[in-house]
């Protein structure tokens, strides 16, 4: 790549684009010809709806990318733009990811300019972890960069949902859909509650009980079971269809309400405020629900503990904005775990709160015990998800590089005497001493030297030696984004040089401190 001198990128099935284009224009066509003739809307919406697939698909047949010693141009549709090397900053890769079992993931070429603002790029566009078209062309694409601009960074940064460069208005959305929701189911636990009173204090309705009124009285309705309709389906409910359609042709049940009716039963309806309430028969009662305040408040109180999560993602994106947007951000399970301590004496309290008046004193005690207790696990959880930079033992150069002194490294730490430890740790590249990236830990000790194995032991089964003497500590970093969804985002990455080959170390940085040091 180092004669590049241009890069053209075209869509790839370019053939099918266009007739996917042409497939659009000819049905669009079709259908405002048959509402003209005929006057039905029908076509005319039909005639709508392929525009946008005829016009996306013209779209992908004619985009173009064209690189060259002046700059990155994209030749769309209806658009025609250029950037000149000298405002580009970086490329970087935009990753989303697919089906990680099988490899599949979405990258996307992304232009950052000198004053911060990004532009997505058309072409190229790989679908797989190892597309060969795609890296060559992204090669390409760097090495004009280099050649005819000044990156900022030697290193290809790769930005997926893990790492601080993906954004967080996604979960502020979220978060605001959620509260949103329990907002307005807040709003009705009063109503829920004083229908649940209502029903409770019901009274039959007597001859007297004027018409205007007799929603809010019982009537009893005689009926009798023609067959039961049984639907095992979650979303539709059983039916009881009753004889000559009296008082109404069906009445959706319960599944087991319907499986102890039987045709032919003589059943009494109860109505209140037009709907069947009761159905009773001399062999099974069904009570239809009615949702009441308890229920209400505690379907308020999840969304506003669900919405806790993405607001967590988006505080632990605000405290790591200042890092590279390749960097990797650490997890939010944490505060997963706290919200879900919370809704364990949350959603009881909710629930008692209104369903079963509950003292004062109860209530502000039970309240304050929850609270107090999801603080700590809170203050817990900043803690736990707090970004850790490598310290200077980290710094490339740092004392004691790996294969300074050669041969074994000395026994630390009691593992020589104590017997054989099992660090979790992985080597990202594969070597001699991981051969196709088996090794899952690094065991110490024992004596022997430090040796990769694909298991957490006892015993040394197909571990393999790590050459200690070909190794030199370049330097420790966080996570990034082009290490792989492998590495977990806590871990930290040390940077070693094999010989003249760099490969990457990485593990927890208290486990990949200790390793280090037998390394060393």
């Amino acid at each position: 790549m180092n004669d590049t001198r241009e890069v053209i990128c075209r869509p790839r099935w370019k053939g099918a684009w266009w007739f996917l284009a042409g497939l659009g224009a000819i049905a669009t066509t079709a259908a405002v010809a048959l509402w003209a003739v005929s006057g039905v809307c029908a076509w005319l919406g039909t005639g709508l709806l392929s525009v946008p697939v005829g016009l996306l698909s013209l779209h992908r047949a004619t985009v173009r990318v064209h690189a060259d010693a002046r700059g990155l141009h994209v030749r769309a549709l209806l658009r025609h733009r250029s950037l000149p090397w000298s405002d580009v900053a970086d490329l970087r890769v935009r990753l989303r990811n697919g089906n990680a079992s099988r490899g599949e993931e979405s990258r996307r070429v992304i232009a950052v300019l000198r004053d911060g603002r990004r532009r997505r790029l058309p072409l190229p566009l790989g679908w797989t972890s190892h597309d060969p078209d795609f890296d060559d062309t992204l090669d390409a694409l760097r090495t004009l960069h280099r050649r005819h601009g000044t990156p900022v960074s030697a290193h290809l940064p790769v930005v997926s949902h893990r790492t601080v460069g993906r954004g967080w208005a996604g979960s502020l959305a979220l978060c605001a859909l959620l509260l949103a929701g329990a907002g307005l189911a807040a709003r009705s636990v009063p109503d829920a509650g004083a229908t649940e009173r209502a029903w409770k204090s019901a009274v039959p309705c007597t001859a007297s009980t004027p018409a205007a009124d007799r929603s809010e009285c019982l009537t009893f309705l005689p009926a009798v079971i023609e067959r039961t309709e049984l639907n095992r389906s979650r979303h539709d409910s059983s039916l009881l269809y009753f004889t000559d359609a009296r008082p109404m042709r069906r009445q959706g049940v319960s599944d087991e309400a319907a499986l102890e009716f039987r045709p032919g039963d003589r059943v009494r309806l109860t109505l209140w405020r037009g709907e069947v309430r009761t159905v009773a028969g001399d062999r099974h009662v069904w009570h239809g629900h009615i949702p009441g305040a308890g229920e209400t408040a505690v379907l308020a109180a999840v969304p506003a503990l669900l919405a806790g999560y993405p607001a967590a993602r988006v505080l632990i994106r605000l405290r790591g904005r200042h890092r590279p947007d390749d960097e990797v951000l650490p997890s939010a399970l944490p505060f997963a775990a706290v919200l879900t301590v919370t809704g364990l004496w949350l959603l009881p309290l909710c629930h008692f709160y209104f369903a079963v008046p509950l003292g004062r004193p109860a209530a502000l005690t039970w309240a304050a015990a929850g609270t107090l207790t999801s603080l700590a696990l809170l203050a817990w959880a900043w803690r736990a998800t707090r970004i850790r930079v490598p310290g200077a033992a980290g710094a490339a150069g740092a004392p004691g590089a790996a294969g300074a002194a050669g041969g074994p490294p000395a026994a630390d730490d009691g593992e020589a005497d104590d017997g054989e430890v099992f660090v979790r740790a992985r080597f990202l590249e594969p070597t001699d001493y991981n051969p196709h990236c088996f090794g899952t830990h690094i065991v110490l000790g024992g004596g022997a030297p430090p040796a990769v194995a694909p298991h957490s032991g006892p015993g040394r089964y197909a571990a393999r030696p790590i050459p200690v003497d070909r190794l030199t500590l370049r330097g420790v970093r966080r996570a990034r984004g082009s290490d792989g969804d492998t590495v977990p985002t806590g871990w930290h990455v040390a940077e070693l040089d094999d010989g003249g080959t760099p490969v990457r170390l990485a593990a927890a940085p208290a486990d990949l401190t200790r390793v280090l040091d037998r390394l060393t």
